[in-house]
């Protein structure tokens, strides 16, 4: 089996799909693997150490996307729409629900696209978790530099200062990317509230939290209550495939502080306020209704080292089994795996994205046989 990995070219993208260890390790199994020039270079990887794990470095995009899997960490963007064919599978972070074109390409090219963040094992999206995990963490310390006032924020310090009062952050979503950030705006000093609709998740917020937050069960009254009291206002809502649900409007963002900050970590799937709009590490903010925001679409690309060292880690076992039962045989043998695959042969196979562009659906299992 022949693996691809292509260099990132995204706007900012710094990660990159595999680490040289990982590389090591997947030419074990006896794959042919082809890397591309560069591909490591903004995590900190050099060609050398990608030819010392056994990889072959190729100078030409087109040789490692032709390959039998094309393992990547974000979307194709327009530019490689033409490398997309039936006869290559595409592993990597997709988000198709908040991307229409794509989608299409994918379905005219009849792609075989798996998709990390559907991904599952055991009830939970392995892929994800560390990249949310990370983005969490990111988000507290980017909304504390979107408060400073050379960033049109309020100028207000998370952690207060002497007798002025600590920052008041709000959190939508107790999820993995949820309670990571509750416990950096905890560790700093601010006063956090954290609201989702499962308690469970918000038991498991305050245990990690050590009790320092407060929490509150999702609804529209209540999000709008604290949001409007909120400093800095993380939004970590996630329905795994579909579109995210708009929790928060131009309405309640006018009535929020002036000078607040909001980031939107479900810009990935099209964001969870009705203001968000995707933007690069070059250009992270913008105000609309007097509120700073950051809606970057690829977060973890900040800390490229941590994130792609976690990301090659979590599909390290999943590109293994493609390698040694091939691409269908791994889905088959996987229905965690199988979870991930949202097209297939001109067939929408992901739930989520279907009821997105009301498209038909075809299961999984019932597309693959």
């Amino acid at each position: 089996m022949r693996i691809g990995v292509p260099r990132e070219i995204k706007a900012g993208e710094n990660r990159v799909a595999l680490t040289p260890s990982a590389a090591k390790a997947l030419k074990a199994t006896g794959v042919d693997l082809v890397v591309e020039t560069g591909a490591g270079t903004g995590s900190g990887f050099s060609d050398g150490e990608y030819l010392a794990a056994g990889a072959r470095v190729i100078p030409d995009a087109a040789d490692a996307w032709s390959a039998d899997l094309v393992a990547k960490v974000k979307e194709p963007v327009p530019r490689e729409f033409r490398h997309l064919s039936a006869s290559s599978a595409l592993f990597t972070f997709l988000h198709l629900a908040a991307f229409p074109d794509l989608t299409k390409e994918l379905l005219a090219r009849r792609v075989t696209a798996i998709a990390y963040e559907t991904v599952t094992a055991a009830g939970a999206l392995p892929i994800l978790r560390p990249m949310s995990e990370v983005a969490g963490i990111l988000s507290i310390q980017i909304g504390a530099r979107g408060l400073e006032k050379a960033c049109g924020g309020r100028g207000v310090l998370l952690s207060g200062a002497g007798d002025a009062p600590p920052g008041d952050v709000c959190i939508l979503g107790a999820g993995v990317a949820g309670r990571s950030a509750a416990r950096i705006a905890v560790g700093v000093g601010a006063r956090v509230t954290a609201l989702d609709v499962d308690r469970g998740k918000l038991l498991l917020a305050e245990r990690e939290c050590a009790g320092r937050i407060r929490t509150l069960h999702s609804v529209p009254e209540t999000v709008a209550a604290e949001a409007r009291e909120a400093d800095l206002l993380v939004s970590t809502v996630l329905v795994a495939g579909e579109r995210a649900p708009v929790l928060v409007s131009r309405e309640l963002l006018r009535s929020m502080r002036p000078g607040a900050v909001a980031v939107d970590i479900a810009v990935d799937q099209g964001g969870s306020l009705e203001t968000t709009r995707p933007t690069t590490h070059a250009d992270p903010y913008y105000t609309e209704e007097g509120i700073v925001h950051y809606c970057v679409t690829n977060m973890p690309a900040a800390v490229p080292r941590t994130s792609t060292q976690a990301l090659a880690a979590a599909t390290l076992p999943y590109l293994v089994s493609f390698a040694r039962n091939g691409v269908e045989g791994a889905l088959r043998a996987d229905p965690g795996l199988l979870a991930g695959l949202n097209t297939f042969r001109g067939m929408v196979t992901c739930g989520g994205v279907a009821k997105a562009f009301g498209l038909p659906w075809v299961s999984p299992s019932g597309a693959i046989g």
